[in-house]
């Protein structure tokens, strides 16, 4: 993995410097500003890379992949047991019961037939991850989620009738259009549904995604430096 990356100078003056950021934005905001969940984007980066930002005290981490995660966090978090894991990267069926093991949140909820495989394993071992809808709001043909039409339904299936702990919605804006109109659109989505959280906002826009009601920011390349 080292191969990929480039950390960082001070990953712990960089998560500082963000945290100071997000608190400027909220205070910026014209209604009141949610509280926010910085959930520090670890993907690709090594343990030795992570240790500088959990000294900092940071404890809410996000891992695109399931077998990367199991390769770096189970360790990590016997040292420090109160970390936060979230899957925002997207999620095979067939990884499903190591996804529940391991994360305490998973962010791209976005077919039936994984609503239905993580319904039986909710059931099966008891745990209750907070769940969000990924919605494709750009409606990208290479970009995973349901659309914004098809969101109100699924939300209805996944949290109705399978009783799924589905508590907000995930989008990733197209990288060329302007991404307040993609926070705008995901926050009618979520209000129009009662669902309190939203994870959006990343590196570049975070700020904007503050004013716009985010409730969950998912930042890397601005704390870890950026991947080749």
């Amino acid at each position: 993995m080292s191969s990929s990356t480039q950390s960082a100078a001070d990953p712990a003056e960089a998560l500082g410097a963000i945290l100071a950021r997000i608190e400027a934005a909220r205070k910026a905001a014209i209604a009141p500003a949610s509280p926010i969940t910085l959930i520090a984007v670890s993907k690709t980066f090594e343990p030795h890379h992570i240790l500088p930002v959990l000294t900092a005290g940071q404890r809410v981490f996000g891992e695109n992949r399931v077998q990367e995660a199991k390769s770096k966090w189970p360790e990590l978090k016997r040292e420090y047991p109160a970390i936060e894991l979230h899957l925002i990267g997207p999620l095979q069926s067939n990884k499903t019961r190591e996804a529940v093991e391991l994360f305490d949140a998973i962010h791209s909820l976005d077919r039936p037939k994984l609503a239905h495989a993580l319904k039986a394993e909710l059931d099966r071992t008891g745990r209750a991850p907070t769940l969000f809808i990924q919605v494709n709001t750009g409606e990208e043909p290479q970009k995973s989620g349901v659309t914004p039409l098809q969101a109100p339904a699924f939300i209805r299936l996944c949290r109705d009738e399978l009783r799924l702990p589905v508590k907000g919605l995930m989008c990733i804006p197209p990288e060329a259009e302007n991404p307040a109109l993609h926070f705008t659109l995901l926050k009618k989505i979520a209000d129009e549904n009662a669902l309190p959280f939203l994870s959006m906002g990343m590196s570049a826009d975070f700020e904007t995604a503050i004013r716009f009601g985010a409730t969950h920011l998912r930042v890397g390349s601005a704390i870890f430096g950026h991947r080749n």
